[in-house]
């Protein structure tokens, strides 16, 4: 299952993005936001992040203008490597170099077609397996296991 999410400013895209979803026969949960009202980016951020964190879900979808603020709010959850993609070259190396979970994207950065190729493109890229990239994703989860608390939310 994918986990998705925005902000105001990617409430639209968002909406071709689940329809490319659902077109494809691929399962998502949608955590907001659900209007054009203006919110904040950290809400959502952190509760894609925290579905794929814990299994709840697979991978993630962010969006909000530029893709940078929501990503930075889902890096704050341990566990998640989220990449802001605005080409698919990007979104390619990230999942095969950085095994990132996460793509984020710019509403007000790319258009939906180049949205949607780069979405494609980061679901069908596999992590690569070559041990430097291994060796490099478990350095990142031993500074986060050093630097980061683990997240429980009953504690919220």
């Amino acid at each position: 299952m994918i986990a998705i999410g925005c902000d105001h400013g990617g409430f639209e895209l968002k909406g071709t993005v689940t329809k490319y979803l659902k077109d494809n026969n691929l399962e998502y949960k949608d955590f907001g936001c659900y209007a054009k009202d203006s919110c904040d980016y950290p809400e959502f951020g952190s509760a894609v992040a925290k579905a794929v964190a814990s299994g709840e879900c697979e991978r993630g979808i962010l969006i909000c203008t530029t893709g940078i603020g929501i990503s930075i709010a889902a890096n704050k959850i341990r566990g998640i490597r989220c990449a802001v993609c605005s080409d698919t070259i990007s979104a390619k190396l990230t999942r095969e170099h950085n095994n990132a979970n996460v793509l984020a994207l710019g509403a007000g950065i790319v258009g939906p077609n180049l949205a949607l190729s780069i979405l494609d493109t980061f679901l069908h890229t596999a992590f690569s397996q070559e041990e430097k990239h291994q060796r490099r994703v478990a350095a990142i989860a031993q500074l986060e296991k050093e630097t980061m608390k683990e997240c429980d939310d009953s504690q919220a």
